[in-house]
């Protein structure tokens, strides 16, 4: 792999950055679009016509962004080489009618979004993100980025079973955050964002909220090899694709014999059923328009998707020191022991034989290492976008990740070293 593709610890540094630019998917797709924009992509609006010009290009759509690098002379049935990953995290998310509380407390009322670990909400100072929609049908992206909300949690002294028995948390009425004091006032939260945002509160007409964490990202231990932060699910593998894709569009156009894609999409925390969700339209429509708008036919989008290749790439899990019983017996994936290839017979995940074999050319050519995760048979196995992929539009998809603890905390952890060797690995997979 050429040496202007590797990515070392300052990859990392990058990370934490792009982890606190993006409390929502809203703000990840227009940090990634920023990026690539200094990398010389263009956005293209889908409702524009297409053409078949060579260069970078992304299309945005809600909280999910497709970006591909035509390489000059590419032919209409040239294949893909797809890195997919998603945007969204689980977390709590504003009701359509925020306002509430009791007993002199003003409150905003949640729901429950994705499998969230719900008690690593509890008593942690809360931001506010995501998007307001205008009445001239234009969007604003909002971020609060300081302590404003909180879920503060019971007592001890009041639930003396919470230590011996464990927390025991009812979605409904535990969750609701409370940011101050006073009566409850219908409106109150949007016109706060609004004043925020610099918008007047009666163009409001819908919004797209959450709270967020504001704690910054951090290394942890004793040698600074560990990363904790939020959101790791999945925006590392958006952060690591959206910089593998800006490093490989910058190679001669010759060394490049497919076109290198990235789609990260939105809703895959609860089942990718959207319109921007992987199990929607979206990449086959984009990059059908790519083939045709290079004047290709059906048969040459039929011949590009044949050799197309596809890592979804999200976070998987590392062997937990206190649950290793939890983990498959053999296969105990390790942090900073390099990407992992999630495999199940079940298609949970998509990766084969075949695709086993796609990664670890790419690793190998990286100088990455890399490692197997296989659930415990005792245990259901998490899912992906990666057998949504391969069945929607026929690709050949291979399941990779990077090894973490806590996923689906309010705060997760990975090792320091992972994230640049998942994005070495990537570009590596994305040059071909």
């Amino acid at each position: 792999m050429s040496s202007s593709l590797r990515f070392d610890r300052g990859h990392t540094d990058d990370l934490m950055a792009f982890l606190m630019a993006s409390p929502s998917p809203y703000h990840a797709v227009a940090t990634a679009a920023a990026r690539l924009e200094k990398a010389g992509f263009r956005q293209v609006e889908e409702t524009a016509a297409w053409d078949g010009t060579s260069g970078g290009k992304y299309v945005l759509r809600g909280g999910a962004i497709v970006a591909w690098y035509v390489p000059e002379g590419a032919s209409a049935h040239t294949p893909f080489r797809i890195v997919g990953a998603h945007t969204d995290s689980p977390n709590l998310r504003v009701k359509p009618l925020p306002d509430t509380g009791a007993y002199g407390w003003r409150q905003v009322a949640v729901e429950i979004y994705g499998g969230t670990l719900l008690n690593t909400w509890l008593d942690r100072d809360l931001g506010l993100a995501g998007r307001i929609s205008l009445r001239d049908g234009t969007h604003r992206l909002v971020n609060i980025d300081r302590p404003l909300l909180r879920v503060p949690q019971l007592a001890v002294h009041l639930d003396r079973s919470a230590n011996p028995d464990g927390l025991k948390l009812d979605r409904q009425k535990h969750m609701q955050p409370i940011w101050g004091l006073g009566d409850v006032e219908e409106g109150d939260l949007i016109r706060f964002v609004a004043e925020e945002a610099g918008v007047a509160a009666e163009d409001v007409t819908g919004w797209d909220l959450m709270p967020h964490p504001v704690e910054p990202p951090a290394y942890l231990g004793r040698d600074r090899e560990l990363l904790a932060g939020p959101r790791m699910d999945n925006l590392l593998s958006v952060h690591a694709a959206a910089a593998a894709l800006g490093a490989v569009a910058g190679q001669p156009d010759e060394e490049l014999p497919y076109i290198p894609v990235m789609a990260a999409f939105d809703h895959e925390e609860n089942g990718s059923q959207s319109d921007t969700g992987a199990d929607g339209p979206l990449l086959g429509t984009v990059l059908e328009r790519s083939v045709f708008a290079r004047g290709g036919t059906y048969e040459d989008r039929a011949r590009a998707f044949a050799g197309t290749v596809c890592l979804s790439s999200d976070t998987g899990h590392a062997v937990h020191p206190n649950y290793a019983e939890r983990h498959d017996p053999t296969h105990h994936p390790v942090v900073n022991g390099g990407p992992i290839l999630k495999v199940n017979v079940n298609m949970r995940y998509a990766t084969d034989g075949s695709g086993r074999a796609v990664f670890a050319a790419a690793c190998q050519k990286a100088d990455v290492p890399w490692q197997t995760f296989v659930s415990n048979n005792s245990m259901p196995c998490g899912t992906t976008i990666g057998p949504i992929t391969a069945a929607r539009h026929g690709i050949q998809t291979v399941d990779i990740g990077v090894a973490i603890l806590s996923m689906h905390s309010a705060r997760e952890l990975c090792g320091a070293d992972d994230p640049y060797l998942l994005a070495n690995a990537v570009a590596a997979f994305l040059a071909g």
